[in-house]
């Protein structure tokens, strides 16, 4: 280690004791972070419950794995009342008591939407965005889709970060503005979190719209369509140049939005940019909803907040 000349001319034990302590120091850690500090990793919950039962194939480096899937096990032996009710053992409903039903006036108009856990400097912030037919309420209820919005409401909360589940009015413009207005409000009492967006089957139209809005786009941490649509344009959105991690999930077996659709989208993706941070899971012989129910939200979240 060399020391500069203007050492010399300090006192000889001062001198000893800097010596000492940045030797000290520059074996105990010669990388000491000079940036942010190391990404945040949620905790496990429930971890043996929620993991993918067996991987039947991989490829891509392990970006793109085929999952078993089965329905009498990973629904009917999950659910007490099959898709309405699952098992006690899936859920913890103790995050209720961080759970409001709200309302946000902007000028994109007046809309409801349910949020779990901090409203203020939170460590992250995780939206779902529903489907056709859907509402606030399904990303939040605890008993449908194999308890799996439980543990995502669980594991943010417990991780000191925000969850939101809104409504919204459309699933072109007007409701991407809702969002983006929803969004833009906890992301400026949570300056440093990231904006984690996932959207089931058709709410993936209002993904990729907040993929193509340059202020959105600087705060998202990640998207993950769920049994979604593709979009060619995201190949040239502001998301898509930021490299806002993506996570494809998708039934083999899915009739709404054919798994071939998505996979070449996902090819298409990686083809442009080899490096681009993007997964696929296939659910081999799920269906549409399949991929709410079963997506790894830990293992999804941990690998976004990673990037």
């Amino acid at each position: 280690m060399i020391f500069p000349a203007y050492l010399s001319a300090l006192n000889p034990t001062l001198r000893a004791w800097l010596r000492s302590t940045a030797v000290a120091l520059f074996c105990v850690s010669p990388f000491l972070p000079v940036g942010p500090s190391a990404a945040q990793t949620l905790s496990p919950f429930k971890d043996e419950l929620f993991a993918y039962p067996a991987i039947l194939s991989e490829k891509d480096g392990g970006a793109y794995r085929v999952v078993d899937y089965r329905e009498m096990r990973d629904v009917n032996e999950r659910d007490d009342v099959p898709e309405r009710q699952v098992k006690k053992q899936y859920i913890s409903l103790g995050v209720r008591s961080q759970q409001k039903d709200l309302k946000l006036q902007t000028a994109a108009g007046a809309r409801r939407f349910v949020a779990v856990g901090k409203q203020q400097g939170a460590s992250m912030i995780v939206l779902y965005l529903h489907g056709q037919g859907g509402s606030r309420t399904q990303g939040v209820n605890d008993n449908t889709f194999g308890g799996n919005f439980n543990r995502v409401k669980n594991l943010v909360a417990q991780a000191g970060g925000l969850y939101l589940s809104p409504d919204f009015s459309t699933f072109g413009d007007k409701g991407a503005a809702e969002v983006s207005a929803l969004i833009a409000n906890y992301a400026e009492k949570s300056p440093g979190a990231a904006v984690i967006v996932a959207c089931g089957s058709m709410g993936g139209a209002l993904c990729w719209k907040l993929a193509a809005d340059e202020t959105i786009a600087k705060r998202l941490g990640g998207l993950l369509l769920l049994g979604s649509l593709w979009d060619d344009g995201f190949l040239s959105s502001a998301a898509y140049r930021a490299k806002v991690p993506v996570f494809f999930g998708h039934g083999s077996r899915d009739t709404v939005f054919p798994v071939g659709k998505q996979e070449a989208f996902y090819r298409k993706l990686r083809g442009k940019s080899a490096n681009y941070p993007t997964r696929f899971v296939r659910f081999e012989s799920g269906t549409h909803g399949t991929p709410i129910r079963m997506a790894d939200w830990r293992e999804v979240l941990n690998w976004m907040l990673s990037q």
